[in-house]
Order: structure tokens, then sequence, then C-alpha cells
């Protein structure tokens, strides 16, 4: 079952680059076919198989032999192994066929959650822009979803304004320098996710793995002070971190005072 889910993931990784590469052209992820970028050629089934047709063909197009971005291959993967974390952390028995409805329910949400949050991630680490038209989608999912899997309406609706507030009192305070109104928006999206008092924890490991990672930047010269940050990024891995371990991180920091 675990190799089966990992294959999915591939799939649907496969489908979010399609996703991300055509929303930032401007294009339908819904109709039209593939193409190679360089030479604008219909990519078939056989160009197209998750993972596979990538190491065959060696990374190359197979009809004008221009290289294809590394990002391909790399998203599909995570994509699986997420969704295998997502799988083992909502049915530990990895065992579908004794899955209650509730948790196959969750399951799905997850996964879907999961895949809105690895395009902001993506994308915001490609263009530093997080969509509206992704977060406020996955915004109405996730409320929606866990209202249904008995979240208090206050809970998350607290929690959302408290993962947007964040953002936006650092809006007001800096009048738009320091961040945009993607990141006050996704902020919400986190809060609908992960509820109260998850989103904080969201948040403290988003700054923990964005400070860490801007200051490896900053010493391999890779970023100087003031360049810009994709923060989405670390906020939609945050997000996911905490939808797995939230609890155990919590229970591991407390734990250190005792």
């Amino acid at each position: 079952m675990v190799a089966f889910v990992f294959i999915l993931g591939l799939f649907v990784g496969s489908f979010l680059n399609v996703v991300v590469l055509r929303l930032h052209r401007a294009e339908s992820f819904v109709k039209g076919y593939s193409k190679c970028l360089a030479c604008k050629h219909r990519l078939y089934i056989k160009d197209l198989i998750p993972l596979l047709s990538y190491l065959f063909l060696k990374g190359r197009c197979r009809y004008c032999k221009n290289k294809f971005s590394h990002q391909y291959p790399l998203l599909e993967v995570v994509t699986g192994l997420a969704f295998v974390l997502v799988f083992w952390k909502v049915i530990p028995s990895l065992d579908l066929a004794s899955a209650t409805a509730l948790q196959f329910i969750h399951l799905l949400d997850w996964w879907v959650i999961v895949s809105f949050l690895i395009i902001i991630f993506v994308y915001d680490l490609k263009y530093y822009l997080i969509l509206d038209k992704i977060v406020w989608p996955g915004i109405i999912l996730a409320l929606i979803v866990n209202l249904f899997l008995g979240f208090s309406i206050f809970n998350l609706i607290f929690a959302a304004v408290i993962g947007g507030g964040f953002f936006l009192l650092q809006f007001v305070v800096s009048k738009g320098r320091w961040i945009g109104g993607g990141d006050i928006r996704l902020g919400v999206f986190m809060g609908a996710i992960l509820g109260w008092p998850h989103v904080l924890t969201a948040l403290f490991i988003s700054y923990i793995l964005g400070s860490f990672i801007s200051v490896f930047l900053l010493l391999a010269k890779r970023k100087e002070m003031g360049d810009k940050i994709p923060f989405g990024t670390f906020l939609a891995l945050g997000t996911f971190v905490t939808m797995l371990w939230g609890p155990s991180l919590i229970n591991w920091y407390f734990s250190l005072f005792y």
C-alpha cells in the first residue's frame, strides 16, 4: 500500500509541476497538452511517466535533446514522500482497507491540502509570489473539511485571525516593506488548516527555518543583506511539519523546561 501511495504522489507531483508552470504563464492547467518549452514539440504519455521518463531520457527532451529542469523529478519525488508521510500519520496501520470513513476523508483532505502547500512552496520559491487563486480555495476547503472532522468554528476562525493578523500587523508597521498581502492570506490559510494553538507552532517553526536558511545563504554568499526572501516557502514547510508533528514538537519543547 505504501508503494501505491508513493506512486500516486508521483503522478500528483507531475500534475503540480504543470500547475506551477501554467499558472506562471497564465495558461489553463486543465486544458491543452504538455509540450517541451524549448522546441514546442508535444509530449506524449511515454514522455510524461513520472520520474521514469526523466531517468530514461536522462533529463532531456526526446525530440530536441534540451535539458529539462531538475524541478520536475524533485517535485514528483517530494510529493510522493509527502503523500506517504500523510498516509502514515492519518492511518498508522498503513492499511487503507481498515480505515474508517472519517479517516479516509481526513486522508484525502490532507493530500489536497499538502498539494496546495507544495504549489505555494514552489511558486513563491521561484517567483516570489503567493497566488490568491491557490490560497483562497485552500482556505475554503480547509474550513469546510475541518468543521466536518469536528473542529470548532470558533477555534478555526480564531486561528485564522491570529495567523492573518500576525502578518497584517507587520504589513501595517512596515507599510508593506517587510511582507506582502499574500503572506497575510497564507497566515489565514495556516490557521484554517491547523486551528488553535498549532498555528503558533507553525509560525514558530517557519521563522526558525527561515532564519537558519537565510543565515546559511548569507554565509555562502548566495544572498546579501536586504535581498528578498521567499518567506511563503518557509510558511508552507512549517505548516506541513506542524500537520505531521505539531503536538509532539510542543510536548518536546515544554519538556525542556521540566
